[in-house]
């Protein structure tokens, strides 16, 4: 009995045995090799590293319009940052750069003539001295004349103009507008008190008018020694500030100066001009028709012309209100024909002939900057706004021109037979060696690498 237990026992074994290496063998099919497994059926390493796909440069992944609008955004917020640092400092010395800016244009104004004496003989300092006199009398005793009919005709002028407004006050009540004498005397009343609420302003404008005489006797003084020395020294002014500008933008500024100066030379001379002659025609259409203080008004259209057409319009209604005052609506619906008919032929047929196309800047550009310049700097500004524009329209049509003429066309590529000493190149039946047109290429977008050296920028970059 023991020993056939133990032969049971025995053969139990050997089946367990049989069964856990049926099992392994099993395992081993479906699921690989254990951790006790041979080291020679590990498969080796590969012999390079498997294929990633690389992220591309994060300003290749901007897209190109994105990245051209901020290469111009910034850009443009450094002009206009540096803009906004030189306004405010001429705001800080807005005396000076008005005396100096004056000083320019009666210089474009006079300069003509100072080269005819010169043409004839007369030495610089004599010539220019000669010029400056008789322009800055001939200024002196316009500024006098009008002074002197103002205070001349202001007696009857007040007179004249409270009888206007006393006939104005029956047309309005026998008009068919319904107007009632309560509704007059109301709008009185609110201009009466308009005057006593800004009495406290007009009585401090007052108290500042010595100020006022000190500063406009600098800026006069400023004007004539600046006019002196741009007559007589002009073109060794103009050569010292070249040199302040860097040498690679020189010859470009060079050729531009000049050009400029022409643009405001021909600028003011057909202003004045013009100006003169619509001073002339309205003053007589108003003197024929007896509106007082005809050659007065004569005057301030004559000044009031440097504004372009905001000033043409200004003086046009200041004639057309005295006449309205002093001489009833008949009158006043006259001299508006005769400022509108004048304007029409100055704008029209004048102004085209006597300034040219040179000069010629778009209504609605004469709009803004005689806007821009009255909020900036007054009526100063305003009188200063348009031939700066023009001017500087000049210089950059000038320096686009330059830049344009001054890039030189990149060389043909070679075909690869004229790069070896000992290979002919191929040639044509006519006896010309054939070339492949040149294409020029898509400007790339993509950021300059490091190892770039300085020398290779384009001249735009540059």
């Amino acid at each position: 009995m023991p020993g056939w237990l133990s032969k049971l026992g025995a053969g139990l074994t050997q089946v367990g045995e049989r069964l856990d290496e049926r099992r392994a063998e099993v395992e081993k099919e479906h699921i690989g090799p254990g951790p006790s497994a041979a080291p020679e059926s590990v498969p080796p390493p590969p012999a390079h590293s498997p294929d990633v796909p690389q992220r591309p440069h994060p300003v290749e992944a901007v897209p190109w319009g994105v990245r051209v609008a901020a290469e111009a955004g910034w850009r443009l917020l450094i002009l206009a940052g540096t803009v906004w640092v030189l306004m405010r400092v001429i705001s800080a010395i807005q005396l000076v750069v008005f005396a100096f800016v004056c000083a320019l244009l009666i210089t474009a104004l006079l300069q003509p003539a100072v080269a005819w004496l010169r043409r004839h003989g007369v030495p610089r300092g004599p010539a220019t001295a000669m010029t400056a006199i008789l322009g800055f009398v001939i200024m002196g005793l316009i500024g006098w004349f009008v002074t002197w009919q103002v205070m001349e005709n202001i007696d009857s002028l007040s007179n004249q103009i409270q009888d206007g407004i006393d006939e104005l006050r029956r047309w309005l009540l026998d008009s068919p507008f319904h107007v009632t004498d309560k509704q007059i005397n109301q709008i009185a009343k609110s201009l009466r008190d308009a005057i006593g609420a800004n009495a406290d302003q007009i009585t401090s404008t007052g108290l500042e008018g010595v100020q006022v005489i000190v500063e406009a006797l600098t800026g006069i003084l400023l004007t004539v020694f600046s006019t002196l020395f741009l007559l007589y020294d002009g073109r060794r002014i103009w050569e010292w500030t070249l040199k302040l500008v860097p040498a690679a933008a020189r010859p470009g500024v060079a050729g531009a100066g000049p050009q400029a100066w022409r643009t405001l030379t021909a600028y003011v001379r057909g202003t004045v001009i013009v100006a003169l002659i619509d001073a002339i025609f309205i003053g007589l259409g108003i003197y024929f028709l007896n509106v007082p203080m005809a050659v007065p008004l004569a005057v301030f259209i004559f000044l009031f012309s440097f504004i372009p057409l905001v000033g043409a319009v200004a003086s046009g209604a200041l004639a057309v209100v005295v006449a309205l005052v002093t001489q009833g609506v008949f009158t006043a619906i006259m001299t508006l024909v005769v400022v509108l008919a004048v304007q029409q032929i100055e704008g029209h047929i004048l102004q085209p002939f006597i300034l040219g196309r040179a000069v010629r800047v778009h209504p609605l550009a004469v709009v803004l900057s005689v806007t821009a310049g009255g909020m900036i700097a007054g009526i100063a500004g305003a009188v200063v706004a348009v031939p700066l524009v023009a001017v500087s329209n000049t210089v950059v049509g000038y320096l686009r021109s330059y830049a344009a003429s001054s890039e030189e066309p990149a060389p043909a590529p070679q075909p690869a037979a004229t790069l070896r000493p000992s290979a002919e190149p191929p040639v044509s039946p006519a006896g010309s060696v054939p070339s492949r047109p040149s294409v020029p290429p898509r400007p790339s977008t993509a950021p300059p690498q490091p190892e770039t050296p300085p020398s290779q920028e384009s001249p735009s970059e540059a």
